[in-house]
């Protein structure tokens, strides 16, 4: 396990240095909000109601599946149930950043855990490593990468038909450009082999649970998984 002297240092905890860290999200937002943005139009979205599920929804899986199954003519309930299953991998994210953040009053925690996203959390996890920091800097973080988020949804509803060909502007890659981005400095430095080993075992377990035609446990099977064999190695 590594000592305290061989942690990154924790960045400053100011707004101004969460909206630093949020940087290579914004980079992923991007691209894919706007994809958002597009397919919401395309499935009889307004501008304004594609910025709003951006700003109340804030979750990007869901809202392409919410989005689809909109256009499809889904129920409600099968609506709200298919997004709670996408979602449920939430209630791990903000468990493990628990101890970074137990420090601050239960309000602000709530506050704070709505901007949790698989992108925040990897920044986060990365930077704090369980450490506790104050919130000017999750809140600038968060924030910053909502933001964008909402921005690049509002704009690819604005472009409506003109760019109705994700594939040809690289839209449909973003995604996955983003989390490749976000995973790579995991797998460098101290306990790295470690983290290695549990990254080959979610990636393992995602593709199994895909290939038994159950993708959508895939992720919350692959993080309980893998997070026990990471533990275990400790």
């Amino acid at each position: 396990m590594a000592s305290p002297q061989t942690l990154p240092s924790l960045p400053p905890a100011t707004f101004a240095a969460g909206m630093r860290a949020a940087l290579p999200i914004v980079l992923g937002y991007l691209p894919i909000g706007f994809a958002f943005g597009v397919l919401a139009q395309t499935a009889g979205f307004s501008v304004a109601e594609a910025g709003l599920m951006s700003l109340l929804v804030y979750a990007g899986s869901a809202q392409f599946i919410g989005a689809e199954m909109v256009a499809a003519g889904a129920a409600a309930p099968a609506i709200i149930s298919t997004t709670f299953l996408v979602n449920l991998r939430h209630l791990l994210l903000s468990t493990a950043l628990l101890p970074s953040f137990r420090q601050n009053p239960p309000a602000v925690n709530a506050l704070l855990s709505y901007g949790i996203t698989d992108e925040t959390f990897a920044v986060n996890a990365s930077l704090l490593r369980g450490r506790p920091i104050g919130p000017a800097f999750v809140a600038g973080l968060h924030i910053t990468s909502q933001a964008s988020w909402i921005a690049a949804s509002i704009a690819g509803a604005l472009a409506g038909g003109i760019a109705t060909n994700q594939e040809a502007l690289g839209l449909d890659f973003a995604l996955s450009a983003m989390f490749i981005g976000l995973l790579v400095p995991q797998l460098r430095g101290e306990g790295a082999n470690r983290r290695r080993i549990a990254a080959v075992v979610a990636a393992a377990v995602a593709v199994a649970m895909g290939l038994l035609g159950q993708p959508s446990w895939g992720v919350i099977a692959a993080t309980v998984v893998a997070a026990t064999v990471g533990v275990m190695l400790r």
